[in-house]
């Protein structure tokens, strides 16, 4: 019935056990398992910390991962708050807020979440066209395995049967993304790297830069304000983690004239002739 194997099913009839919930087992035909009839969920188990946390967490989700399960489930964590504490359970559940919506930009994130959970729900094979990071696209057909939010983008991590191997899908760069009729059976996997903390340490590298305080909250993205030197009463000096690659030019530029690169000398040279390409474009 639940396409798993009976490892699985005892499994998961230990972690119901040690979560404090008493099932019964019995033998012979029309034996099996069933949670003991008299045994009613407390609901004192859960302090008014616990309930908040759940709804906070619950509530972040259903802002962009839409589902029968998530509306069933934040009604069920609020049927066990008792009346004389649902106030003050509403209020702690309310002092955080985790919007992972976007304000602006590609509007097929939605959708896409919704139809990559779908496919991992029902192991159904996903189509799409990909673009790389220089706009060149291709035909690709992936076992879905994981949804991913990192960084305010969304990713997923599938068995792309192009590549012959596992991928990590930006969802922002998918286009014409349909769920295949087609069954897959899911393989062991390692879930993705996604900590590059300490590789990108060693490579990164202290510049100095100029910046108007107007862009202040912006750079303060990148490095912490003990970076930051006051330079009269406009401006800062700031000592900021850089990488020489694209990526790391283009955070530069995003600044604009807030923002000038003082040292070292090579990098400014770099960004002049950026500029110049720049400048050399508008003028054609």
């Amino acid at each position: 019935m639940f396409e798993v194997s009976p490892r699985t099913i005892y499994r998961d009839i230990d972690t119901i056990n040690m979560a404090g919930i008493p099932v019964r087992s019995t033998s012979g035909v029309g034996g099996g398992f069933e949670i003991m009839q008299e045994y009613k969920v407390d609901r004192k188990v859960f302090s008014t910390a616990d309930l908040s946390a759940i709804l906070m967490g619950l509530s972040s989700l259903s802002n962009m991962i839409r589902g029968n399960e998530l509306v069933n489930a934040l009604a069920k964590v609020k049927s066990f708050i008792p009346a004389d504490k649902a106030k003050d359970i509403e209020l702690k559940a309310n002092q955080i807020v985790i919007d992972l919506s976007p304000w602006i930009g590609n509007r097929n994130i939605q959708p896409y979440l919704e139809m990559i959970k779908t496919a991992m729900q029902e192991s159904k094979l996903l189509s799409f066209e990909y673009a790389d990071r220089y706009g060149n696209k291709t035909a690709r057909t992936a076992e879905p395995y994981q949804l991913v939010l990192k960084n305010s983008h969304w990713y997923w991590q599938g068995y792309c049967h192009k590549r012959n191997d596992f991928r990590l899908f930006k969802i922002s760069r998918i286009s014409n993304l349909q769920i295949k009729e087609e069954l897959f059976t899911p393989r062991d996997y390692q879930k993705p790297q996604l900590d590059f903390t300490d590789i990108v340490e060693t490579m990164q590298k202290k510049i100095k830069i100029r910046i108007h305080k107007s862009v202040m909250d912006r750079v303060l993205d990148y490095c912490n304000y003990e970076h930051f030197t006051p330079d009269g009463n406009e401006h800062y000096i700031v000592h900021f983690p850089f990488i020489e690659n694209e990526y790391y030019y283009y955070i530069l530029f995003s600044f604009g004239d807030k923002c000038e690169c003082l040292e070292p000398n090579h990098i400014r040279t770099e960004m002049k002739r950026r500029i110049h390409d720049i400048a050399t474009l508008y003028e054609n």
